[in-house]
């Protein structure tokens, strides 16, 4: 688990020193979550063909939600993911985990999880630029998550970057309504998480896909409600950076017809957080974003 001799404040504070997180819902923004995946997944890592316009971006990214990690000291834009959406207007749509692992995963199981298919998901496209992934192990990986990154109990150490990614999607996801995750992953990087408390279910056989991945799921409730103090804190302090980017972005906010939950249309529902008490239209988008 999160270790538990940091306080909520030192966490969140730790936290507010390094990154700052960012919804990339209007074209500008999602411009440049494109232009950091190229960086990571074409340049770095070679796990797609370098493009002339130095943009990554793929079928599924028009329904997607997709958010931006900065650094707060330069602005610098250093990580990035995203969570492709089911359209609740077309149900039958399939994400990238089904159609890859369609002969393994049990649908049974993600079905009776999910009250309505477009309350499912999927975790894709994490990535972190290349400066920040350093360490022996890392830098073959877009993301990594592991034991060292936690210190020890008299030197602990807090994973921010990884940490920020991970905690927006989950928090987009609730404030969306999604309910369950789908991901592809290690079943290194599913032990690390773990130790969050973020427990993965394994929905099917290992594929290979860039490696040996696990397909899983987790329930987006049961993940929040199982977080210690510390890392509730943080989560809720990232949830209202990323609610006030909701709010900034107006009608770009909505994706594959999924609205940001709120009282009513073009409002959004901003949590409080255990610390303080905390008060471009796509037609403008690129032609590559399908």
């Amino acid at each position: 688990m999160f270790l538990p001799s940091l306080t909520e404040l030192a966490v969140s504070e730790g936290y507010r020193r390094y990154f700052t997180v960012v919804p990339a819902l209007t074209g500008d923004l999602r411009t440049r979550n494109y232009r950091l995946r190229h960086q990571v997944y074409c340049r770095e890592l070679g796990f797609e063909p370098v493009r002339p316009d130095d943009l990554e971006c793929d079928e599924f990214d028009a329904r997607s939600l997709h958010c931006l990690v900065q650094s707060a000291a330069s602005g610098q834009d250093v990580g990035c993911a995203r969570l492709i959406l089911l359209d609740p207007e077309e149900p039958e749509g399939l994400l990238p985990l089904e159609i890859a692992c369609a002969a393994t995963i049990d649908r049974s199981l993600v079905a009776a999880l999910a009250g309505e298919r477009s309350q499912i998901a999927e975790i894709s496209r994490l990535a972190v630029i290349g400066s920040y992934r350093r360490r022996q192990g890392e830098q073959d990986r877009p993301i990594s998550l592991s034991e060292a990154d936690f210190g020890t109990s008299d030197r602990p150490r807090q994973p921010y970057l990884a940490l920020a990614v991970y905690l927006s999607l989950i928090a987009l996801a609730r404030q969306y309504g999604v309910s369950i995750l789908l991901v592809l992953t290690e079943h290194r990087l599913a032990i690390n998480l773990a130790r969050l408390g973020v427990n993965l279910r394994q929905i099917g056989q290992p594929v290979d896909h860039r490696g040996t991945r696990i397909p899983s799921l987790l329930v987006v409730a049961q993940v929040i409600d199982g977080m210690g103090a510390p890392l509730r804190a943080l989560f809720e302090l990232i949830s209202h950076e990323l609610c006030q980017g909701i709010q900034a972005a107006g009608a770009s906010a909505v994706r594959a017809n999924h609205h940001p939950l709120g009282v009513a249309p073009g409002t959004t529902r901003v949590p409080r957080t255990s610390l303080t008490d905390l008060a471009a239209d796509d037609s403008a988008h690129l032609s590559t974003d399908a």
